[in-house]
């Protein structure tokens, strides 16, 4: 793939992992409000992403996503080598060998028969799959 196809293609992954983390939060806006807990407007949501426990599970992905975007925006050329760190990561966050990552998987396991999560994730896989070629 050339430079612009490449970085076409990570920003397609990058709006793909977009939905899908559009897709968790609402399950988890949904557990947070099922024990009681009303979020009462968006600005109310944004303080409890960033500051309660109960979606601190979704911070791992936030991260490389912010990090997809930093290496999007770049000015340089970009590489295989970028494309095998992103799907890297990814991987990372979902295998079970890596501990550092269990409570992101744990609230995944929780969200994954959502609709909206199944669908927002098989195009982000798809993506990824399409950047293996």
């Amino acid at each position: 793939m050339t430079d612009t196809e490449t970085r076409n293609h990570l920003k397609a992954l990058a709006t793909a992992l977009r939905h899908f983390h559009s897709a968790l939060l609402d399950v988890a806006k949904r557990e947070y409000e099922s024990k009681g807990g009303t979020i009462d407007g968006p600005f109310t949501l944004y303080n409890l992403v960033l500051n309660d426990a109960s979606f601190q599970w979704l911070r791992p992905l936030s991260g490389l996503m912010a990090t997809l975007d930093e290496v999007i925006d770049s000015k340089e050329r970009l590489s295989d080598r970028n494309v095998q760190d992103v799907r890297g990561a990814l991987g990372l966050l979902f295998s079970p060998a890596d501990t550092n990552f269990a409570d992101f998987r744990a609230g995944y396991e929780r969200a994954k028969n959502d609709k909206r999560v199944q669908d927002t994730e098989k195009r982000w896989r798809d993506l990824v799959r399409g950047l293996e070629a």
